[in-house]
């Protein structure tokens, strides 16, 4: 076991594609052992016995016996259809140092480990020495190793309720200062695990939110920090935008706060814009601070915080926020290192995500523009046959009219092809062909009328209730309120059709971004459109915004949100969607107040 554990070790540090794989080698690459013990019980029992550790002994006994355990284990292991670099492991871990240097990886990281788990302080010693020789790592950081090892080694044997030998010390005449430097490094070594399993958790997120729970959480471990907030930056509007950390409700009431760029003397902007961290003990009073930053401090109920910026060259990414006390500040300053290493694995991370949220959306517009002129052409070339026909049915009628015929067959066939021009009709909408009327519009006045519109029909019919929470000092945007509507309309639809067994569909306004001196823009309007129901999957999330893409069966054109996003984009607007199976779905959608 312990081999396993340096052989996993070892191969995180020389960057080997597979860790596990090398805990696997170490662990069987000495079964060899046990097949000779199971045959030759007494002969080998005695045979270890005199060998007492020295490999040279022991193999030249086992080959009296007709093989070496190596030999042995490597057919045992090709037999169990193990990788043949596995069965290497076994083969060659006993082979002279100037042999093994040129073996492959996996069979030079095993060898290492069996030196290493040996327990003689010979054995240790060699295993230091080729450590540094195949390896490349120096004897403090194989003492780190093995501090680590033997550490884990203990869990384990605890963990099945078996009782081990306390390891023996190496080194015990080690001074205080090497024996210090010594538990540092063990520490650093532990530290650097612990982040390269953050980054491995980085790498499996699938989204924003799970980036930022996978980032919360390692923040946790590495550093022993409770109280995080997450700002992302806003590159359209030039603000900091709260998240939400899924699972740790203290975040909740963060979510969606906005602070402007603009509002430099903020340590979460000012943090940002120098590229340093920032920490509010060093303005001395509280005073100094800004109101925005001390009414952040007592939301987290701390003494004070530090502002950790996420920039990646000239872009800004964010800021992660940390309440703390100026001990744990100190704490932090003694890592500083790992923070720093922490945080840019953060910025790269989230800013793949922008960009591929963002390239996400482009796709998403430039396919609905596609499709709106396919719909523009179908438009065009339906209504002109269409047109031919209902001419040549008139002049048919007027014929037949004369011959005392009845024209109730006539009549049916009209009226089915002005059903046909009405549903070509309605790809208008779909394809934008649509003249805006721009005026300031009231959105809590819209929203109203459409409740008292539709509220008792829903709740009646499919048992859906209406919440509303408006903003009462909401400004009216510039704007089209024709647009605007369908656009609710849609979503409201949506959101009821989703709820087969009824529900909520929440209708709220908020204005973001307060004005600031030497500012021309006015902020932006925030509308969510959310609902209870089942949420969206993953797969279909991506597409939501796609024509012709529904969840809802047969009888469903998929129209509906692409009209919405088309209609969104005509008003200069933006809207997201966030949804999670079993959890609901959130439309919020931004719209600019105008200058």
């Amino acid at each position: 076991m312990k081999c396993a554990l340096l052989s996993r070790i070892f191969a995180g540090e020389v960057s080997y594609g597979s860790p596990e794989e090398a805990f696997v080698a170490g662990l069987l690459h000495d079964i060899g052992k046990l097949v000779l013990w199971v045959n030759f019980s007494e002969k080998y029992t005695e045979l270890i016995n005199k060998s007492k550790d020295r490999a040279e002994m022991l193999t030249t006994g086992e080959s009296q016996l007709g093989a070496t355990h190596s030999q042995i284990g490597a057919w045992l292991l090709d037999r169990w259809k193990f990788p043949s670099f596995v069965a290497d492991s076994a083969l060659y871990h006993h082979e002279p140092l100037e042999r093994i240097a040129d073996a492959l990886p996996l069979a030079q990281i095993v060898y290492t480990a069996n030196l290493l788990s040996g327990k003689t302080a010979d054995s240790r010693e060699d295993g230091i020495r080729v450590a540094e020789a195949l390896l490349g790592s120096s004897q403090e950081q194989v003492l780190g190793f093995l501090a680590l090892s033997d550490e884990a080694l203990g869990e384990v044997a605890q963990s099945f309720g078996i009782e081990i030998e306390a390891p023996q010390e190496i080194g015990e005449n080690l001074s205080d200062t090497d024996r210090k430097m010594q538990e540092n490094l063990g520490k650093e070594v532990r530290d650097i695990s612990l982040l390269l399993g953050t980054i491995r958790n980085l790498v499996s997120a699938q989204a924003e939110k799970d980036i930022l729970k996978v980032l919360h959480e390692g923040l946790q471990i590495l550093f022993d920090v409770r109280h995080i907030l997450f700002f992302l930056h806003d590159d359209e509007k030039d603000i900091l935008v709260g998240k939400e950390v899924e699972g740790h409700q203290a975040t909740s009431r963060a979510n969606d706060l906005t602070i402007p760029m603009g509002l430099e003397k903020s340590l979460l902007v000012s943090c940002l814009l120098a590229g340093k961290a920032l920490d509010s003990f060093s303005l001395g009073q509280s005073s100094d601070l800004v109101i925005t930053d001390a009414q952040m401090i007592r939301f987290m109920k701390t003494d004070g915080m530090l502002c950790l910026p996420l920039a990646l060259r000239s872009e800004y990414v964010g800021v992660i926020v940390v309440g703390l006390d100026s001990t744990k500040l100190s704490h932090l300053g003694r890592n500083f290192k790992l923070l720093e290493m922490f945080l840019s694995e953060a910025t790269l991370t989230l800013r793949v995500e922008q960009l591929r949220e963002r390239q996400l959306r482009r796709i998403q517009s430039e396919r609905a523009g596609a499709s709106f002129a396919v719909a523009r052409k179908v438009v065009h070339e339906v209504n002109n046959p269409l047109g031919i026909m209902k001419n040549y049915l008139k002049i048919l009628g007027v014929k037949l009219k004369d011959q005392g015929i009845e024209l109730d067959e006539l009549e049916v066939l009209n009226e089915e092809i002005d059903r046909i021009a009405l549903i070509v009709g309605g790809l208008t909408a779909f394809s934008g062909e649509t003249s805006r009327k721009w005026a300031p519009v009231d959105i809590n006045a819209l929203i109203d009328d459409l409740v008292k519109l539709t509220a008792e029909s829903l709740l009646t019919e499919k048992k859906v209730a209406i919440q509303v929470d408006l903003d009462p000092n909401l400004p009216k945007p510039m704007s089209e309120r024709d647009g605007l509507r369908q656009i609710l309309v849609n979503l409201m639809n949506n959101a009821s059709e989703a709820m087969m067994k009824g529900g909520n569909i929440y209708f709220k306004t908020r204005h973001r971004s307060a004005p600031l001196e030497g500012r021309e823009s006015r902020g932006f309007i925030e509308v969510t459109v959310s609902d209870d129901g089942p949420g969206i999957s993953e797969e279909m999330k991506r597409r939501i915004f796609e024509p012709f893409v529904s969840s809802k069966g047969s009888g469903h054109s998929g129209l509906g949100l692409s009209i919405v996003l088309n209609l969104i984009n005509g008003l200069k607007g933006n809207i997201v969607c966030q949804s999670e199976e079993g959890k609901g779905t959130r439309f919020k959608i931004e719209l600019p107040v105008g200058k």
